[in-house]
């Protein structure tokens, strides 16, 4: 599944440098997370970075995108262009 940010998003500007995948960007009134660039972490670390750095916890899976360990990198490959 790819991560989504809640509503309880304060804009502490902590977790956009932390994707890898430069999938968080500042929305129109919190940060928002583009799903075909999460993975998750998945290729790059164990866990997912925003939420290890995330103080409110509002970086939930986002449960209308469903994906597989082994989709998540696919995607990765993709993104990085690692064959």
């Amino acid at each position: 599944m790819a991560l989504m940010i809640t509503d309880e998003c304060i804009n502490c500007d902590v977790c956009e440098p932390e994707c890898p995948n430069e999938a968080i960007s500042q929305g129109v009134e919190i940060y928002e997370i583009n799903p075909s660039k999460c993975t998750e972490c998945v290729g790059h670390f164990d866990e997912p970075q925003c939420q290890q750095v995330c103080p409110v916890d509002c970086i939930p899976l986002n449960p209308e995108i469903v994906e597989s360990k082994d989709e998540l990198m696919e995607k990765y490959y993709k993104l990085t262009e690692v064959k």
